[in-house]
């Protein structure tokens, strides 16, 4: 056992070496879950780690930064239907900073126990939730709103994750993926790749502790691995002290931070507590992380916080069930031989009477006997005469259905000499039809024949007008084409000193904003779209405007390092209001602003 602990800890120290960038990953967020609603950390876990019968809430408001709060939420209510069979059910909605995810979760975990020691726990979440993207929270100053980016839609994702627990005395050694199998119905596709799967393994081990009062005390040291693709790997160590009436945690995470959190049991069955997690890394983020737990227990307050390797069999409670039994059917066979002695005496005065009453019992069948046979008989008898009477009918029958068909035929015979009459007649009518309309057609081409040679007598000399006029049109439009050219380059020049002194009045509740200068932007009018302060929802936003056919440009403004999207620059505020006004011209539905360039 020993061996098997050091190689699952060297494992866990291999892997975390791998780690290189921090950035908030895609899973749920659940490394602190530690009392109620530890299914969502591994499904197995429900079935000694989650306090059933209870209804739980959980939630965890993640950094605080310009990009948004991500925040997860999770109300779960699990319940017990034996010693050895969880289920659950529960609602959650998570924003990871990139999408929004709302749906429901079902939990279903069932124990093995192999012996005395040794408890197998398998367990599964079934997740079904709508996915929309979430770039509605970009904001940098409250009395300046930015545009927000329109979602294309939403995805419905079925998504499964297994988990494993297996006990052997106090130690518990668990794993469980977050997305092992999903599918996006909307897209009709897997949501995730293989190599996008998310795995997490956990060893713990429960040390019993005597705390005064406190019944049912223990510490529990744990520490877990997780493996997010595209990510560092996360390493991770959680130490729970536990009681019936208070509970307190420390934990670490080398991607989220250090984390302390307490909570309390009041009046036997509610549950209050509360998480900071404090940032470790300032490439990641130096803000805090919050989480808030409640729940509500519905069971016996005994039946709380169980620690590991406490296995209730339910062959002992069968065994128990079978001695009471055992007990209670010796009783009553004492009571059974105390009455067996007066039955025997009433039996033997009723055995004087069974004889009397057997003797008329025999006359009676006699007789009724005999009334069955006669009642049998009777039946026979009617039964042939309805088989005579119904043969009788057969034929009858069978004679007016002869008459009918041949009246039948007479009448179709009649109806058909009929119709071919009337076919013959239509027949001639058509021929002397099809005779006159030949004749008609004949006359009809040759007036058409003479109409088309002078048809296209007109069409030749309509057409010799036509190339002679278009020759004439053509050296005028170069003419005049010459002409304007040079007269917008002229008025360019003129008006060019002019733009760059032309002084703009916003209009009420136009958002309007101009500089003398910005690097590398000449002179305009800029239709400005969005801007990001993080470059990684800049490239999603531009992409998505390229998906649909734009061609937007942005730079970085040298006043505070934000990337500026813009559609397109124009030379007069006339023209940058037109093509706000005109939503672009119907190709981009989001809010716009101006942003002015003005130039030296």
């Amino acid at each position: 056992m020993l061996r098997t602990i050091n190689t699952f800890l060297f494992l866990l120290f291999v892997l975390v070496l791998r780690s290189q960038e921090s950035r908030l990953p895609a899973d749920l967020r659940q490394h602190n879950l530690t009392t109620y609603n530890a299914s969502l950390f591994n499904p197995a876990f429900s079935v000694d780690r989650n306090n059933a019968n209870s209804l739980a809430y959980w939630v965890r408001w993640q950094w605080q930064t310009i990009d948004g709060n991500p925040t997860t939420q999770f109300i779960n209510y699990t319940r017990k239907l034996n010693n050895k069979s969880t289920i659950g059910a529960a609602f959650f909605q998570q924003n990871t900073g990139i999408y929004f995810d709302t749906g429901g979760v079902i939990n279903y975990a069932h124990s093995f126990v192999l012996n005395e020691s040794v408890k197998l726990s398998l367990g599964a979440n079934i997740f079904g939730f709508n996915q929309s993207l979430a770039d509605d929270r970009f904001t940098v100053d409250p009395d300046f709103p930015l545009p927000q980016l329109s979602s294309s839609g939403d995805d419905f994702i079925l998504q499964m994750a297994p988990g494993v627990s297996l006990s052997v005395e106090r130690l518990t050694l668990g794993f469980a993926s977050e997305n092992l199998i999903d599918f996006n119905f909307t897209e009709k596709e897997a949501n995730t790749e293989k190599e996008d799967k998310v795995f997490m393994g956990i060893v713990s081990y429960d040390f019993p502790v005597t705390l005064g009062a406190a019944m049912n005390a223990f510490v529990r040291p744990s520490m877990y691995l997780r493996t997010i693709p595209g990510e560092a790997n996360q390493i991770g160590f959680n130490a729970l002290l536990n009681t019936n009436k208070y509970w307190g945690q420390l934990g670490f995470n080398n991607f989220y931070g250090y984390g302390v959190g307490v909570g309390g049991t009041f009046f036997n069955h509610l549950s209050l507590g509360a998480l900071v997690e404090f940032g470790a890394d300032s490439s990641v983020s130096t803000e805090s992380s919050f989480e808030l737990m409640a729940a509500y227990f519905f069971g016996k307050p005994e039946e709380r916080h169980k620690m590991v390797g406490t296995i209730v069999s339910e062959e002992n409670e069968l065994e128990q069930i079978e001695s009471a039994a055992l007990a209670e059917a010796e009783a009553n066979e004492e009571k059974k031989k105390e009455a067996t002695a007066k039955e025997l005496e009433k039996e033997n005065e009723l055995a004087e009477v069974s004889k009397t009453e057997g003797k008329l019992v025999k006359k009676e069948n006699k007789e009724r006997r005999k009334q069955e046979k006669m009642m049998q008989d009777s039946v026979a008898k009617a039964e042939k005469e309805s088989a005579l009477a119904l043969k009788k009918e057969e034929k009858r029958l069978k004679k007016v259905a002869e008459e009918q068909l041949k009246e039948q035929k007479a009448l179709a015979k009649a109806a058909t000499k009929e119709q071919e009459d009337v076919l013959a007649e239509k027949a001639k009518a058509t021929e002397i039809a099809k005779i006159a309309k030949e004749e008609q057609r004949k006359k009809q081409e040759a007036i058409d024949a003479v109409k088309e040679q002078e048809a296209i007598a007109v069409a030749e000399k309509l057409e010799k007008e036509k190339r002679i006029a278009e020759a004439a049109a053509a050296k005028t439009a170069q003419v005049t084409a010459a002409q304007e050219k040079l007269k917008q380059k002229k008025a360019a020049e003129e008006d060019k000193p002019a733009q760059q002194k032309e002084v703009i009045a916003p209009r009420k509740g136009e958002k309007y904003e101009e500089v003398q200068s910005e690097d590398g932007l000449e002179p305009g009018y800029y239709l400005i779209a969005n801007v990001f302060g993080t470059k990684k929802y800049f490239d999603a936003f531009m992409a998505d405007l390229q998906r649909k056919g734009l061609q937007p440009d942005s730079f970085i403004r040298s006043k505070n390092k934000f990337h500026y999207v813009y559609l397109n620059r124009f030379d007069t505020m006339g023209q940058a209001r037109e093509a706000r006004d005109s939503n672009f011209d119907g190709k981009f539905s989001g809010k716009t602003w101006i942003f002015r360039v003005i130039g030296k």
